[in-house]
């Protein structure tokens, strides 16, 4: 029962130098600007962000997304994702999402840390 969980303990580890200087500042962004609505696992306010990068707009089953949201029709992208953070109502006016981030550095280092959450 050790070993697991060392194994796991180690493998996280492992992971989290993995990540380069932008993708570890994204994780933190997202940590304090994002999951206060989004999670990578679970649905909260927003759905759930884990393989968001190359997904469909709209497409999780068990997520209610806004109208606005359901016509957009896009796949997140670079240039996708960071035209919904600089702007989310401009891409989908009355879409529900109201935050954005103004700064582009930000932007770029959030979506390179949602990079690294391939799906499950």
């Amino acid at each position: 029962m050790i070993a697991k969980i060392l194994c796991a303990v180690l493998a996280g580890s492992a992971m989290l130098l993995a990540l380069s200087p932008t993708e570890e500042h994204g994780r933190d962004l997202f940590a304090r600007r994002c999951s206060g609505c989004h999670a990578t696992d679970l649905n909260k306010e927003g759905p759930r962000l884990r393989g968001v990068y190359g997904r469909p707009s709209a497409s999780l089953r068990d997520f209610a997304y806004s109208d606005a949201l359901k016509k957009l029709g896009v796949r997140w992208d670079d240039a996708n994702l960071n035209r919904w953070l600089t702007d989310p109502d401009a891409m989908a006016p009355d879409t529900d999402m109201a935050f954005h981030l103004a700064d582009a550095e930000e932007r770029k280092a959030v979506i390179a840390y949602l990079k690294t959450l391939g799906s499950r």
